[in-house]
């Protein structure tokens, strides 16, 4: 009996409260992100549920080295509840520290460092930052 291989790929959906195409940009300039697509609540097909402002950012997929991540403005509870992004990171797995160095800076313009980056036992470089987006991030140069 031949076995069929299904690929299975993990991928974050973040959700910005009317904050994606801000972030989108914010990304392209700090980190090289690609936009692969972008597709606003005015565009959708009936009957799908568009909030208030049509302009607003129904699915978008961006790039980051070789990691694709989702966004939307959709999705989110009320805008007065804001639980951040709590629970989870994303980490940006680096080969040049000089690159560690870069993003780790640009994440920190608004943001809040949490660990500075610097060299630990078990990499060249390791620190952490919450974007001005509430995302969490570990910067990362293996040792």
């Amino acid at each position: 009996m031949a076995t069929v291989q299904t690929r299975t790929l993990v991928q974050p959906y973040l959700q910005f409260r009317g904050r994606t195409e801000e972030a989108l940009e914010f990304y392209k300039l700090a980190l090289g992100a690609e936009i692969s697509v972008m597709m606003r609540f005015s565009e959708a097909p009936e009957p799908c549920p568009t909030p208030v402002d049509g302009h607003l950012v129904m699915h978008a997929g961006f790039r980051i080295g070789e990691t694709e991540i989702f966004a939307t403005d959709g999705g989110c509870q009320d805008a007065g509840s804001q639980t951040g992004f709590q629970g989870f990171s994303l980490t940006l797995s680096l080969s040049e520290e000089e690159t560690a160095e870069r993003f780790y800076q640009a994440l920190s313009q608004d943001g809040q460092p949490q660990m500075p980056l610097g060299p630990t036992f078990f990499a060249r470089k390791f620190g952490t930052v919450v974007d001005k987006f509430g995302v969490n991030w570990i910067i990362l140069v293996p040792a």
